[in-house]
């Protein structure tokens, strides 16, 4: 008896201490997710200047946000379009006399790079001041830099401007050495998305294209540098072979930047320039310190953009799924987000802005479907971000028009399916495997341990020229060719922006605002409010699903550091590629 109540006292404790432990969690919750109104930052003085430093990784909606418990809820962040109204704001408002520009590490995308890029050119406009100053700057911080009247530079830092490479990996070696058999169909001689897995290097196909993608971007940045620094091709390229940006003096020998100052002395000069009197008792850093506001600061006291009317943004970001979850685009999670817009009244257009290299082809047609549905009552345009390949492009087939950059990547319209076979591996291992079918190809699709059969591999073959044909066929609807000009430029070659508007495939270069712009004229919209889909719940059910897995991945990226997490990615990549994929036709590291 006593051990009965024993254990009955054991239980009510637990089950005390639980609901606890799940009432501090939820009271965290609601905490945390009252900060940000809590702690709103006051506005600029008058006099003030912008400080940008763009230090965290730029996302452009809640679905780049992670899961996490007690940190801020998902939409709280600093996005894209902040920063970019943000200055937008600042170039009318009369507080603002300048922008200060303080950029290391530039930790976003090419598109997002001349996004930012023009947004402080048209800031210039006004004829307010912009300066930079770098410690250590990256390429893309240094190419939003020289957007400055004046650029400072440390004379112990150090700015690395040095043109674009792209590094692929591959994979055939280690098959071998392990005995995995990769088993590849594809469509397409573009279409290399599977050479890791056959090959020890680039085909000629891959690397023309990765060659014509890499200068296009390149040439693209180099002609606004070259502009903001007035300086010719001859004297960039020099510049850029020989690596005199590394060394501080030569950078402004060769007019890359204007002056070598310390910290200080670029303080001064921005007090100099707002026109601060400093009072001999004063310190110059406290009191530019007052009159210094960050972007993530002048962002909270954005005014909300009103109107009943909305232009809905559907962000599609990462690899295409099937399931239901924030990771990537899964499809069901996508298919009731459309069905949702369709049913709003409020909303008026939708802007679909992508950033995927595409993945399942089952799950890119799900999508599709829903969009085409959604477009017979509301106007669709298409923005592409970085990456909108093969999948990715599959997806902005029901678009009144696609925007891109000119440094987009696209195109890859194109399909391969693959099985790795590790029967080989498994032997070597001592591990054997047999079977008991009913019929020729029971196992078809089920066993890692068995190549296909003939009949299997003629069943795969059959799919991937089907799929290719439909995604052909919604390409021609969409961009009004014939089966041979889409076909000639397919293949699963990419392009980039710059070609694609060339051959047809985008209708205009422009950035999300731009297709915002066009959505609303397409809607008849003169106000309107902008409103962000899916909407990311966050708390503690989307936290506890996928905690373990966020968790893990971050330790597994801070045991291995950046290049050797990028190669597990790779490996744990494999699994993905299973079946039929409309996926970008490599996974390539440009820097």
């Amino acid at each position: 008896m006593k051990k009965f109540f024993g254990n009955v006292s054991a239980v009510v404790v637990g089950n005390f201490v639980t609901f606890a432990v799940i009432a501090l969690v939820i009271g965290g919750i609601v905490l945390v997710s009252s900060l940000p109104s809590f702690f709103k930052g006051k506005g600029p003085k008058d006099g003030s200047v912008l400080e940008i430093t763009l230090n965290s990784p730029i996302k452009e909606s809640s679905m780049d946000d992670e899961a996490t418990l007690f940190g801020p809820p998902p939409g709280t962040s600093t996005y894209l379009r902040d920063i970019l109204r943000s200055i937008e704001e600042a170039k009318e408002d009369d507080k603002i006399k300048g922008i200060s520009l303080r950029i290391g590490t530039f930790n976003g995308g090419a598109t997002q790079l001349a996004d930012v890029r023009t947004a402080l050119e048209d800031f210039k406009e006004s004829g307010k001041f912009i300066y930079a100053y770098s410690h250590n700057s990256s390429q893309g911080g240094y190419i939003l830099n020289s957007v400055a009247d004046s650029v400072f530079q440390n004379p112990m830092g150090m700015v690395l401007v040095q043109g674009m490479s792209a590094e692929v990996m591959f994979f055939k070696n280690l098959g071998d050495k392990f005995g995995i058999d990769f088993q590849v169909i594809r469509h397409g001689q573009y279409k290399s998305a599977v050479e890791p897995y056959l090959r020890e290097d680039m085909s000629e196909e891959n690397r023309e294209q990765l060659s014509l993608i890499l200068n296009d971007i390149w040439k693209n940045m180099s002609d606004k540098v070259m502009a903001s620094r007035k300086l010719t091709s001859e004297e960039w390229n020099t510049a850029v072979d020989s690596l005199y940006s590394f060394n501080p003096e030569k950078a402004v020998q060769y007019k890359l930047v204007d002056k070598i100052a310390l910290e200080p002395e670029y303080e001064q000069a921005l007090a100099n320039k707002l026109e601060l009197k400093i009072k001999e008792d004063e310190s110059l850093h406290e009191k530019l310190d007052e009159y210094t506001i960050t972007i993530e600061k002048y962002a909270e006291n954005l005014k909300p953009e009103s109107g009943k009317d909305q232009v809905a943004i559907l962000y599609a970001s990462g690899t295409i799924l099937p399931g239901e979850g924030f990771s990537g685009i899964q499809s069901e999670t996508y298919k009731q987000t459309i069905r949702d817009l369709k049913e709003d009244d409020n909303v008026k257009a939708v802007v679909l802005r992508i950033n995927s290299p595409g993945g399942s082809a089952d799950a890119s047609e799900e999508i599709l479907f829903e969009l085409r549905e959604l477009r017979k009552k509301k106007p669709i345009i298409v923005s592409f971000g970085d990456v909108a390949a093969s999948g990715g492009y599959y997806m902005a087939m029901e678009a009144d028009s696609i925007f891109a950059h000119p440094s987009t990547i696209t195109g890859s319209i194109g399909v391969f399916g693959m099985m790795p076979n590790f029967k080989k591996l498994a032997n070597n291992l001592g591990v054997t495997t047999d079977y008991v079918n009913t019929n020729a190809n029971s196992d078809f699709l089920k066993t890692p341990f068995k190549p296909l059969t003939p009949s299997g591999l003629k069943a795969m073959t059959n799919m991937t020229e089907s799929v290719y044909s439909i995604f052909v066929n919604h390409v021609m609807k969409a961009r009004k060719m014939t089966y041979e000009q889409v076909d000639t430029i397919g293949g699963g070659r990419v392009w980039s922006g710059v070609q694609a508007k060339k051959i047809g495939l985008i209708d205009a270069f422009g950035g999300l605002n731009d297709a915002i712009d066009a959505a609303a004229k397409k809607a008849k919209l003169d106000k309107y409010s902008i409103v962000d889909y899916p909407f990311r719940k966050g708390g503690i059910e989307e936290f506890m699903a996928q905690f373990q897995g966020v968790k893990s991945e971050a330790f597994v990226k801070e045991e291995l550091g950046e290049d050797y997490y990028n190669l597990y990615t790779e490996l744990k990549a494999i699994r993905e590629h299973q079946g039929i994929q409309v996926r970008m036709p490599f996974n390539v590291k440009i820097r």
